[in-house]
């Protein structure tokens, strides 16, 4: 089990401490698992483990999160559409949290709701948090089963093996997880969380300190990738899908607005290759919505952003303007 499991960190919400950025802990983080006790239709059991039950949950995501990325890619790399449903929020978050006002009447159309606080509220009414995606809601009874993202992607892999699609990928086999695990808390903490820990420091010390180890974690990725396609070799896993969702954004946000800007990804030539090679594939490439990612990042973090200009560029047509030379 990973770090970024057990600890269990929320979206973009946080405690600031000698100017540096701490992620918000997951507040919902029930399971959905082929052990519940639970039968069909029914509740959470008393270990809060929900039942395995397609058509029944709905995945709510917003196109310009990372964090909600990685259940859109892992959704539909296993063939999950039709298991569990998609809803998709604003990009542009305001004071009452996501909103569905991309849909017909500013309304979710299968939960009825116009802000996902509604089902946080439903849920637990003593929540004061910031209302995070992903999150999964139990469409019999408007409920959230879980917020708790690290989780939810594992489970989407482990857990729902029956609806998988023929031939879905192995995103989490059980012989690469003592390697892969600590992999994916080094690229949690240094890379994923990192450029935040950058973009909301309040200290010169604090930014630089997340800077720094930002950087020395993708040099190593850098060195990592020089002689595979792939973190873990010529398959797609777990991992990949974590760290692809920052480096997508990297150059479009996180290099300027976040001051993570050292290199761009375009400037490391593995990692290029690397980003552009998953972005070719159905599921990762498909999923990216620069527009939207560029208008939540800087329309909604006015702090950092004030006047909510967004910037035109940098041009999306390189991420498929020529095929990347993978390696030997």
């Amino acid at each position: 089990m990973t770090t970024e499991q057990t600890a269990r960190p929320g979206q973009f919400g946080a405690e600031i401490t000698a100017g540096e950025w701490t992620r918000q802990r997951n507040r919902f983080t029930d399971r959905i698992t082929t052990d519940s006790d639970s039968a069909p239709g029914e509740g959470p059991d008393a270990q809060g483990r929900w039942p395995v039950e397609p058509h029944r949950y709905r995945l709510v995501v917003s196109l310009a999160c990372p964090w909600a990325h990685r259940s859109i890619i892992t959704r539909r790399l296993l063939g999950l559409e039709d298991a569990i449903s998609l809803a998709v929020v604003d990009p542009v978050r305001d004071e009452r949290g996501w909103r569905f006002t991309l849909d017909a009447g500013g309304r979710d159309p299968v939960l009825g709701i116009a802000f996902l606080a509604e089902a946080y509220r439903a849920t637990d009414p003593a929540y004061t948090g910031r209302v995070t995606v992903p999150a999964v809601i139990d469409t019999a009874s408007g409920l959230v089963v879980t917020n708790d993202y690290p989780q939810l992607n594992l489970d989407l892999s482990t857990q729902w093996r029956a609806f998988h699609r023929p031939g879905a990928p192995d995103l989490y086999p059980q012989d690469l997880r003592a390697e892969m695990d600590p992999l994916i808390d080094d690229i949690f903490r240094d890379v994923n969380n990192g450029v935040y820990r950058c973009g909301f420091a309040t200290t010169q010390e604090a930014y630089e300190r997340a800077y720094d180890r930002l950087f020395a974690r993708l040099d190593l990725l850098e060195e990592r990738l020089a002689d595979r396609r792939f973190l873990m070799g010529q398959e797609i896993r777990e991992v990949d899908i974590r760290l692809f969702t920052t480096l997508v954004r990297f150059d479009a946000v996180y290099h300027g607005h976040f001051k993570c800007n050292r290199n761009k990804l375009t400037e490391l030539p593995n990692l290029w290759r690397y980003a552009r090679d998953l972005f070719a594939h159905d599921g990762f490439g498909t999923t990216v919505d620069f527009d939207q990612i560029k208008r939540h990042y800087y329309r909604t973090h006015d702090t950092i952003n004030p006047n909510g200009i967004v910037p035109k560029g940098p041009d999306a047509a390189v991420w498929t303007s020529w095929s990347p030379r993978l390696p030997h």
